[in-house]
């Protein structure tokens, strides 16, 4: 057995070779089915990433069923801080079953903390997919900056805060979040109180919560809206990649009309 700390800082004994993981958490499903794919046990039933994924569901991500979890005798558990109750964690280890938590906030911390997931913990050599990732997030993707508010959810909204993952891709790409400061990650903003903040933009991801089209002059008429995937704003993994790329373009819009292009 070998023992590494996982980004929570907590021992993490392994066996000398991973060989069955189940992943509690769709990004990092992703990123290990991108890698060894044959490693995966089961998943949620949120995994929606790769397609046609043929594993076992364990329930989701906030309600996993740990005794499915156990009896597909894991050599590893894939887990998040925020995505994943300490409670079913705190199960998983109770049984026996190492369980490694990631804890990402940053674009830096997602590299450092999927190398050492990939890498350390599970042997892995280092994916390509990675390295792509580091290099399409270069400096000089801003191109001038918005002050823009992000909800993730309605009845009742809420918006990103303070120190999140999707905070820091917007700021790379120039979208300054106005809710940056505030104390809580995730706050409860009143509709009126957010279209008062006067933002130059309005950023409506698809998932947690699946905003349309037409949230955009619906909720907030006169403020430009982009519909933005939320794969390539929140998930870290693959989608990396290509979110640079996927996000500018969904970030533009006709001045003119005040909607996306």
């Amino acid at each position: 057995m070998t023992a590494l700390r996982d980004d929570l800082g907590l021992d993490v004994h392994l066996p000398g070779e991973v060989r069955r993981v189940v992943s509690l958490v769709p990004s990092l499903t992703e990123s290990v089915a991108a890698t060894a794919p044959g490693l995966l046990a089961g998943a949620t039933d949120w995994c929606s990433h790769p397609a046609g994924l043929d594993v076992t569901r364990i329930r989701g991500t906030k309600n996993p069923d740990v005794a499915a979890i156990m009896a597909l005798a894991p050599d590893l558990v894939l887990a998040n801080e925020e995505e994943n109750r300490v409670a079913d964690l705190d199960a998983l280890r109770a049984a026996g079953v190492p369980v490694w938590v990631t804890v990402v906030r940053t674009l830096d911390e997602a590299l450092v903390s999927l190398r050492r997931m990939l890498v350390d913990a599970m042997g892995l050599p280092e994916p390509g997919w990675l390295a792509a990732a580091e290099r399409a997030w270069h400096p000089g993707l801003a191109r001038g900056e918005r002050r823009a508010v992000i909800p993730i959810w309605r009845k009742p909204w809420m918006v990103v805060g303070r120190d999140t993952f999707a905070g820091d891709l917007l700021l790379r790409l120039g979208v300054r979040n106005v809710y940056a400061g505030h104390a809580e990650r995730y706050p409860r903003i009143p509709l009126p109180d957010l279209l008062a903040a006067r933002p130059d933009l309005v950023v409506l991801p698809d998932e947690p919560y699946r905003f349309t089209a037409d949230d955009g002059p619906g909720f907030f008429p006169g403020v430009p809206a982009a519909l933005v995937s939320g794969r390539h704003l929140t998930w870290y993994g693959p989608s990396l990649a290509e979110a640079p790329q996927v996000l500018a373009e969904a970030l533009t819009w006709d001045d003119g009309a005040g909607v996306r292009d």
